[in-house]
């Protein structure tokens, strides 16, 4: 058995089944241009999960071997990461505004207005919303597709997807580094994360629905009375 995957066996054997289990494979056999090519597949494929890679990385950094070190980890994964958000924003960009509206059209309750507000503010705060969106779990990937919807200067993007990437895998993967044979606990604390912006996406999605039910209802009231 090879010393890292050895290694990492003795941390925690169950963190090795599975998808993690692959992962350390996929960095065992490939180093660096492996842990890249996982952060720029978790991008396009969610169920990666980067709570998982990115400290086993720091870990796998964290073992003296001289061909992954803990700056490579971060530099590989950052590369991956702005490949991956590229490979969206081109899927942004072939939808385009009008295709978008058209599809969004489509979904219930949701208006022509709504999408034209949700592009104004793309405008107009894209840039701080493509950088923290990139430390957010859920919309990290999905961030890049509105930015190639409303065409922002691809060097813009890149750079502030560089930056937000950056920051994200530095704290994970010094997490991980740090922790050494612990860093499976960095998955538990990024779960806890998670699961708080879900419970606010769905209250936030919960209180637009009545409130649009509302308003839908009011314009009802409102054509009967006339």
């Amino acid at each position: 058995m090879p010393r890292f995957l050895a290694a990492a066996s003795s941390a925690d054997p169950q963190a090795l089944s599975g998808i993690a289990g692959w992962a350390v494979d996929v960095m065992n056999d490939l180093g660096g241009l492996g842990a890249a090519s996982l952060i720029a597949l978790e991008n396009l494929f969610p169920p990666l999960p980067s709570e998982v890679i990115l400290p086993l990385a720091g870990f796998t950094a964290g073992t003296g071997s001289a061909n992954f070190t803990l700056l490579g980890a971060i530099l590989w994964c950052t590369a991956g990461s702005v490949v991956g958000a590229w490979a969206l924003y081109g899927v942004g960009a072939l939808l385009g505004r009008e295709r978008t509206r058209k599809l969004m059209g489509k979904l219930p309750l949701v208006k022509t207005s709504d999408i034209e507000k949700t592009e104004a503010f793309f405008d107009r705060r894209g840039t701080w919303t493509v950088l923290f969106g990139r430390m957010i779990p859920i919309f990290r990937s999905l961030i890049s597709i509105p930015a190639g919807v409303t065409r922002m200067a691809f060097w813009k993007f890149t750079a502030l997807t560089t930056a937000g990437s950056a920051i994200w895998n530095t704290v994970l993967i010094y997490a991980g580094y740090a922790l050494g044979s612990n860093w499976t606990k960095v998955e538990g604390y990024i779960s806890v994360f998670t699961k708080i912006v879900i419970v606010l996406v769905v209250l936030a999605l919960i209180v637009w629905v009545a409130l649009r039910l509302r308003a839908n209802r009011n314009a009802k009231s409102a054509d009967v009375s006339e």
